[in-house]
């Protein structure tokens, strides 16, 4: 649980960098939640307001632990913006958040987790 919660603890930092198991714990259990929420609100049959308030929540820090894991792979966190460029944006982004980099870099040294 504390591995979901580092990304909260550094709302928006973008500094540093992060592991991929920071990034893709935080991902997953997002959009798990995210899932249930939809349905549970499909069930109900109402809107799902509290599906959009927590994805409105989730937004910079999501933003800011995407940006960390570019940069754990060596990479400037603006290329978190070829992910609006539908499907080959996000293979793209998916390849890059799935690199790693030995060491330190010039975003410091790696994360400890």
């Amino acid at each position: 649980m504390e591995i979901y919660l580092q990304p909260w603890m550094k709302f928006a930092t973008a500094d540093g960098r992060a592991s991929k198991r920071e990034y893709w714990t935080f991902v997953l259990i997002n959009l798990a939640v995210s899932i249930a929420l939809n349905i549970l609100a499909k069930q109900i049959g109402l809107i799902s307001i509290v599906g959009l308030l927590f994805s409105l929540a989730i937004f910079i820090p999501s933003v800011a632990v995407g940006i960390r894991r570019l940069h754990d792979s060596g990479k400037t966190g603006w290329l978190l913006l070829i992910g609006v460029i539908p499907v080959l944006g996000w293979i793209a982004l998916l390849y890059l958040m799935l690199q790693d980099s030995d060491g330190n870099n010039a975003y410091g040294a790696p994360p400890s987790n």
